[in-house]
């Protein structure tokens, strides 16, 4: 771990370039001014230029990439929030001064600027700012980490996953792409709300904060209310507080919002996440299916104008219909073991013959997932259903209204990870309760993840909640098959890291 009590020893540019800020304020510079009137932004300048048009005068900012000395002009490149472009400088057109003192030895890559003049196109062909005034914004007192390209050979790409997962920042500035791996996750969530509202759901928001978590199997992280004296949890899932608002009269309620699972570090997975609910009373999990490929498949063609999307080497197709597949079945296909209504020992068996790690402490539900997670799941490519799930996987689920053992639910597989999580969902009072007691069970067995009692829940419960349909869908996993990245770190902007 860094020691930040001692203090920095700063590089040889850093030197330089606080030296040069110091320079500036002598000169009467403010280094750090406080606005610039951006009037005109990069993409739009160069996509729209006319040669033929008046001559137009702009007002730009961004950071300066690179430049290029030449007497008494100059040439650097500017890029903002929507692209980079050439900027033209010259000696003459600048007050008295300030491109020899100002700009030649103060003004460094990296640095703010904001630019005013107008545009024109060289005699090399390239679409160009020439600069009437130019403005330090902000004085840069690291240099960054510029990847440069010659004859083709890039050299010092900024490709090192832990410095650009720690320093977002810099990553986001030198590799214009990761930006736009951002711009489509919020273009995703859009669509999402967009999609949903359209159906009439209403978005509501949930606590964070819950003095008795549930609705996933999940450990929590735990905090304490110092005013009320009593712990509290970060939610690990909005689904019966969602459940709440069914029961309380509405249709159909929608929540897009952060869960927290105090749980490892991977590929797919991170302690504080996105997800999207939805439930919608008078419904079931077989309608869900039908709402869940509708959803994705507009989300697709929402941001690439298309239901195919590629994934590595692999191109997914969201297009409607999706295969829709039962659980035992699955497995079966995969391992020719048929382990629908087998005991403990047997599935235990099963597990032990394909290597799969077990502990004592897990049941029938965990062993079965252990099982799907490692036979099944990887293969799970183009978008699937795998449907009717066990009941001891499923403590929230209503019973399947005609199969012994297994509940009405549903998760949504592509690109061989779980993306969604779905049921027709449990409202008869005493079968959770009974639901609970089991989880209790399994918790004073030695499973840490099992759920709790929620006695306010079941309340809600007793006095009346319609039938619905309840739908999870990992945010941050979907945006990873949408922007074909993978790592859930990629579409994070500050994922959680180990101290460095």
């Amino acid at each position: 771990m860094t020691d930040s009590s001692q203090p920095r020893q700063f590089s040889d540019q850093e030197q330089v370039r606080r030296q040069s800020r110091e320079a500036l304020e002598a000169s009467g510079i403010n280094p750090y001014p406080y606005a610039w009137p951006v009037s005109d932004h990069v993409a739009p300048v160069v996509e729209g230029f006319d040669e033929t048009a008046p001559t137009k005068v702009v007002f730009m900012a961004g950071r300066l990439m690179s430049r290029r000395i030449m007497g008494k002009a100059s040439f650097f490149d500017l890029q903002d929030a929507t692209g980079r472009m050439q900027v033209y400088v010259r000696r003459d057109d600048m007050p008295d001064g300030f491109y020899n003192e100002i700009f030649k030895r103060h003004i460094h890559i990296g640095d703010i600027v904001g630019v005013e003049g107008h545009v024109f196109r060289t005699r090399m062909g390239e679409v160009t700012v020439h600069a009437s005034k130019l403005e330090l914004l902000a004085k840069a007192l690291r240099p960054l980490p510029i990847v440069k390209e010659q004859e083709g050979t890039v050299f010092d790409e900024v490709t090192e996953k832990e410095f650009r997962y720690r320093q977002r920042y810099v990553d986001l500035t030198v590799n214009p792409h990761v930006r736009e791996v951002f711009v489509q996750r919020a273009r995703m969530i859009t669509a999402i709300r967009k999609f949903l509202d359209e159906q009439g759901f209403i978005e509501v928001e949930t606590p964070v904060l819950q003095p008795v978590y549930g609705g996933a199997s999940a450990r929590p992280f735990k905090t304490h209310h110092n005013a009320l004296d009593m712990p509290l949890y970060m939610r690990i899932a909005d689904e019966l507080y969602l459940k709440r608002c069914i029961a309380g009269g509405f249709d159909g309620v929608y929540e897009i919002a952060k869960d927290f699972r105090n749980e490892g570090l991977s590929r797919f997975h991170n302690p504080e996440f996105t997800m999207l609910e939805l439930y919608v009373a008078f419904k079931d999990y077989v309608w869900m299916m039908d709402l869940v490929e509708e959803l994705i498949e507009s989300v697709a063609t929402t941001l690439h104008g298309s239901t195919r999307v590629q994934w590595g080497e692999e191109e997914i197709s969201f297009e409607r219909p999706w295969p829709r597949i039962p659980f035992f079945e699955a497995i079966e296909k995969k391992t020719g073991h048929n382990l629908y209504q087998q005991s403990q020992d047997t599935i235990l068996e099963v597990a032990d013959s394909l290597d799969i790690e077990t502990s004592s402490s897990m049941g029938i539900g965990k062993l079965l997932d252990e099982i799907f997670g490692a036979a099944v799941e990887p293969d799970l490519i183009q978008p699937a259903f795998i449907t009717d799930y066990p009941l001891e996987l499923s403590p929230l689920a209503k019973q399947h209204r005609s199969q012994e053992g297994l509940v009405e639910r549903f998760e949504m597989f592509a690109g061989g990870k779980e993306l969604c999580n779905a049921f027709s969902e449990l409202n008869d009072p005493d079968d959770q309760r009974r639901r609970f007691e089991e989880q209790l069970r399994l918790r004073k067995g030695g499973d840490l993840e099992a759920m709790q009692m929620d006695h306010d829940y079941l309340r809600a419960l007793e006095y009346g909640m319609p039938p619905n349909a309840g739908l999870g869908v990992g945010v941050d996993r979907l945006a990873m098959l949408m922007t074909n990245q993978r790592s859930i770190r990629d579409v994070i902007l500050f994922p959680l890291m180990r101290p460095d």
